[in-house]
């Protein structure tokens, strides 16, 4: 008996079953570890959060002045927001 046909059957066994599950395992496992945040990127998001918390409390500051000295400045806003629709 040749080698060649003793292998025949293991290698269409590997070819057909056992190399593609290996090659969707391999790209699911690369795919997951993808989706992970670096730690550049951690450290930029939490640079954003810290603008964002200060940019409410700076638009909080301004209405709070704008209630102060111009107390129907909401009306205002909502009547050309309706205009605009």
């Amino acid at each position: 008996m040749n080698p060649f046909e003793m292998l025949f059957v293991p290698m269409v066994l590997f070819m057909v079953i056992v190399a593609p599950t290996w090659i969707v395992m391999h790209y699911r496992s690369v795919n997951s570890s993808s989706r992970q945040l670096t730690d550049e990127d951690r450290e930029a998001l939490e640079d954003m959060l810290v603008a964002v918390d200060q940019l409410s409390g700076r638009i909080e500051s301004l209405e709070s002045i704008l209630d102060a000295d111009h107390p129907s400045w909401r009306d205002g806003q909502a009547t050309s927001q309706r205009k605009e629709v």
